[in-house]
């Protein structure tokens, strides 16, 4: 019996030192728990400013136009005898355009000059421009028949061209207070010009004034090409950042920027924001001073706070 008790016991001894041993070598072999890293988003900065003066312009589009179209009428009845014009021509006022002479003086004076040829009876009048510009069109041509007071031709009066543009009566205080109004052709060029007139009644749908600007160029322009003409509704001085640093909600109802902590981290500013250019955004209010940096790639669908790398 008790050499029974000794071997159980010897045998709990060794079963103890060997659990021990295992629990030992379990905890020397277990590998250490590492830290998992952040994926990092790339991206690149700007930085806000507050040195910028930005100005919300309009443009608006404007019609090259002849506000006024003379007529040049036949001073007697007759025949055209003579015409020195051509369409699209450049005349002067007071340049001869036309020749007419009556049937009665051709019928005279072919019976007069067969009896004397000496006398040289033509019995013709001429017709001349009344403004200067440009031939806008011709009706006749030399031999026909025309009635007094008939049109022969109309000219479109260079004094009376620029390009007119219906101006948002809200607005146009503001565009009279514009010392220049340039005009930018489709080509690229742009024209210095200046208001000339101000129709005197609006539209009644549209709630837009007619106004005539009229510039200077060396170079004729075609009626009716289309310009554009852009003036400042406001102008503000105050702080501002790239236009790519603005993100919106769908409803643009929200706006915010991404703004870096440090160099590896960004957080979201919500912000109100100001007049709007196309490189510049007004923030007029948020947690967003001069020379911070923001995120202007890589911030669209951005969490409140991201890991970045930035991009150079």
């Amino acid at each position: 019996m008790i050499r029974f008790v000794l071997y159980l016991l010897a045998f709990g001894i060794l079963s103890f030192g060997v659990v021990s041993c295992k629990n030992g070598d379990s905890s020397a072999t277990a590998p250490a728990e590492t830290a998992t890293p952040k994926p990092e988003t790339p991206v690149t900065v700007g930085e806000a400013i507050d040195t910028l003066r930005l100005s919300n312009a309009i443009t608006l589009n404007a019609t090259a136009s002849y506000l006024l179209k003379t007529d040049v009428k036949a001073n007697t009845t007759g025949y055209i005898t003579k015409m020195s014009i051509k369409l699209g021509d450049a005349v002067r006022r007071g340049q001869v355009l036309f020749g007419l002479q009556t049937k009665e003086a051709r019928a005279i004076g072919n019976t007069i000059n067969q009896l004397d040829p000496s006398f040289r009876f033509h019995g013709s009048t001429t017709v001349t421009s009344p403004a200067t510009g440009f031939v806008a069109m011709v009706n006749h041509q030399p031999g026909d028949y025309v009635q007094e007071g008939e049109v022969l031709a109309t000219i479109s009066d260079a004094s009376s061209f620029g390009f007119v543009t219906d101006v948002p009566f809200e607005y146009l205080q503001i565009f009279k207070s514009q010392k220049s109004i340039p005009v930018t052709l489709s080509d690229g060029r742009t024209i210095p010009g200046q208001i000339a007139k101000i129709m005197p009644s609006a539209d009644p749908i549209s709630q837009t004034v007619k106004v005539l600007v009229k510039v200077s160029s060396s170079e004729p322009i075609p009626e009716n090409l289309i310009g554009t003409i852009s003036f400042s509704k406001e102008g503000v001085l105050g702080l501002a950042v790239p236009k790519s640093a603005m993100v919106t909600d769908e409803t643009q109802s929200a706006f915010w920027v991404m703004k870096l902590i440090d160099h590896h981290t960004a957080i979201k500013v919500p912000v109100e924001k100001g007049v709007e250019t196309d490189r510049w955004v007004q923030i007029k209010s948020g947690n967003i001073k001069a020379k911070d940096k923001v995120i202007t790639s890589g911030n669209f669908g951005a969490g409140d706070t991201i890991q970045v790398q930035i991009e150079k």
